[in-house]
């Protein structure tokens, strides 16, 4: 397939030549999957490093345990993070059906779930110890429960979708390209679209590119104005860009 070049449209509100960028191919999720799963479990193994740190077995130089366990923690938590966001964009890629709905979930909220494993045990480790002094578990049991906290917002997918509502999409869609911009909700049949009246710049692609840059809802306005059978398929009213 040719690729396709970047082209122009005029947005309404300015009435100027604006910018349209093909979006980029389509990932692999078995890839992001497994480079995800890697990186959790080094933020594990950084974890039971900072455990350790904590109850002076092991030391790295000259630091003392509690800058030993900010490094540790600091460490896990870019390890979580990066993962999540690998992890949601697989699941972007080649989500899960909706018919096993406790594997659904899992899958939607297996950051949330490794966020815990990653943080939870070393908070409880240092709120317990008879060694740490009083700063360290102060300081330790913040720094921990805070990288938890974001650990666990990045590992939730607040834009889900299942296998068959991808597959409803691509069924009323099926070579149709789409449009969205970098910081929009949904995707568009239309670069005229009402709703894209402010964007200076859009992104277009076929639905499972939206799907994966995280559009995963049709624009309201488009599928009313194009008879599209939304049956099945996740919809947004408006798209506020």
């Amino acid at each position: 397939m040719a690729e396709k070049k970047t082209h122009t449209y005029v947005a309404a509100s300015t009435g100027a030549a604006s910018t349209a960028k093909p979006a980029k191919p389509l990932g692999n999720s078995a890839i992001r999957r497994v480079f995800a799963i890697i990186l959790w479990l080094a933020a594990i193994a950084s974890e039971v490093l900072g455990i350790l740190a904590v109850g002076k077995k092991i030391e790295i130089g000259s630091l003392s345990p509690l800058v030993s366990l900010i490094i540790f923690l600091v460490v896990d938590l870019i390890f979580c993070v990066i993962a999540n966001f690998l992890w949601k964009k697989a699941n972007h890629i080649s989500p899960a059906s909706k018919k096993n709905p406790a594997l659904f979930w899992i899958y939607n909220n297996l950051g949330v779930i490794m966020a815990l494993i990653c943080f939870a045990p070393i908070i409880i480790y240092i709120l317990t110890n008879k060694q740490a002094d009083k700063k360290t578990k102060i300081i330790g049991t913040v720094v921990a429960v805070v990288a938890l906290l974001i650990a666990g917002v990045t590992g939730i997918d607040f834009n889900p979708i299942s296998k068959e509502e991808l597959a409803a999409a691509n069924a009323q869609l099926v070579g149709q390209t789409v449009y969205w911009t970098k910081s929009g909700k949904v995707y568009h049949t239309s670069d005229e679209c009402s709703h894209l009246n402010r964007s200076e710049e859009l992104i277009y692609g076929d639905v499972n590119q939206a799907v994966e840059a995280n559009k995963t809802r049709i624009c309201k306005t488009c599928a009313k104005r194009d008879s599209i059978n939304t049956d099945g398929m996740l919809v947004e009213d408006t798209d506020e860009e």
